[in-house]
């Protein structure tokens, strides 16, 4: 357990946040410092093929050791934090044999990880969590991920009687500001399918993800002294509110789970002359994620006709962007690759939470970049903030689940259908 504890905290004390502003690849410098660190390491345990890019794309090969052909499977993660949290200075707190009562993570500033609150905390009484010391993020998003599959990989290399094929490995800059999978090169990788180890609680498997678009919408007014301004006056705030109110209330994330998708308004920046709103868009549904975004062309054009007279050109324009889409369309022809994820996890003894998940990985990008890229577990808890933890305990399984995958791939001879696989030599 220590090695595995060791590894994630030598990551996450690096700060590797990313910036959705900058116009670089990777978008912040200090990414550098873990990659660079990621490539000394793979090679230090032995991983062949050890190359990283121009834009710190990690790649690495565990060659087969086998005699017969198997498919070239990959693993994949990313090793930036999310910008919405700081991911500065991190100092993990370790919590042994954890009782199912509240952990105070900073006492100075009385900020408590409550099970009362986060409910899931109750599913791990009696193991070891790795918590924030509450004034930052964790980055168990996604350097969980990349724990397990350096720690699969030096289990397979030391443990040479597990049989596998060839295994891939890909490390990432960037995702958590959707460009993870922009300069990843599959041809280059040459796996038949990969999956990313970036889900959250241990059982987790997923093939089908949100679409998604951003929309970044201007909204125009006219300053006057405020003592003369009736019937001259615009305010741009004013209409972005009214732009905001037009949302469905009851779209949003705070309100929907499941296959529900919604408008989500992240930042609003303005004055009387001008107001930018920044939202994303989501819905697993195709048809309904286009429907989305029409609303929010129709939004738009109601606003302008409103001020037609008033204003002597659009006082609103919206610029949206499609991000993603939703990876099922690419997996379900292969499904045989999540069947042996899931049979992995049934032979290690977990529970398969098979489900939707409510982002996006790099695998959705990949998925339609050729590369068939389901999601598996990492293990942690509450992304992107301070209440964010992980369980060691999860973090081993991920483990076993990575070598158990490459080992059912060696076994051969399976036969691809589209609900199960099934091993001709039982």
């Amino acid at each position: 357990m220590q090695h595995i504890i060791d590894r994630f905290i030598s990551y996450v004390t690096i700060d590797t946040e990313s910036d959705a502003n900058s116009e670089t690849t990777p978008s912040t410098a200090k990414q550098w410092d873990l990659a660079n660190k990621l490539v000394e390491e793979l090679k230090a345990i032995g991983m062949q093929e050890v190359t990283i890019d121009d834009k710190a794309y990690i790649m690495a090969t565990l060659p087969s050791n086998v005699i017969h052909e198997v498919p070239t499977i990959g693993f994949i993660s990313h090793f930036d934090t999310t910008p919405d949290f700081t991911g500065a200075n991190v100092k993990p707190q370790i919590i042994p044999n954890y009782d199912g009562k509240d952990i105070v993570l900073n006492a100075e500033q009385n900020i408590i990880l409550s099970p009362n609150y986060f409910k899931d905390l109750l599913l791990y009484k009696g193991k070891t969590l790795i918590t924030t010391d509450g004034t930052t993020l964790l980055g168990a998003d996604d350097k969980a991920g990349i724990t397990e599959i350096v720690t699969a990989m030096e289990f397979l290399i030391n443990n040479p009687e597990i049989k596998h094929g060839k295994i891939r490995v890909g490390f990432t800059p960037d995702e958590e500001i959707g460009r993870g999978a922009h300069h990843f090169d599959v041809a280059k990788f040459g796996a038949e399918w990969a999956y990313t180890m970036d889900g959250s609680q241990i059982g987790e498997l997923e093939y089908e993800n949100f679409n998604a678009a951003g929309a970044k919408i201007i909204f125009k007014g006219k300053s006057v002294h405020p003592g003369y301004a009736k019937g001259k006056m615009i305010n741009s705030m004013l209409i972005a509110n009214d732009f905001i109110n037009e949302l469905p209330s009851n779209e949003t994330p705070e309100t929907t789970k499941g296959y529900e998708g919604f408008f989500h308004v992240h930042h609003l920046t303005g004055s009387i002359e001008e107001t930018v709103l920044e939202l994303i868009i989501r819905d697993h549904n195709k048809k309904k994620f286009e429907k989305r975004k029409e609303l929010i062309e129709k939004i738009t054009r109601k606003i302008n006709k409103k001020f037609a007279k008033q204003f002597s050109a659009d006082i609103v324009t919206a610029e949206i962007k499609d991000q993603y889409y939703n990876m099922k369309e690419k997996v379900t022809p292969v499904k045989h690759i999540v069947d042996i994820a899931e049979k992995a996890m049934k032979e290690i003894g977990i529970k398969p939470l098979i489900k939707p998940i409510r982002g996006g990985t790099d695998g959705s990008q990949l998925s339609y970049k050729g590369l068939p890229c389901p999601n598996i577990f990492a293990g942690g808890h509450n992304f992107h903030g301070k209440y964010e933890y992980v369980p060691v305990e999860s973090m081993q399984k991920a483990v076993e689940v990575i070598v158990k995958i490459a080992e059912l791939t060696a076994i051969g001879d399976y036969v691809k259908t589209d609900e199960t696989v099934k091993n001709k030599n039982n």
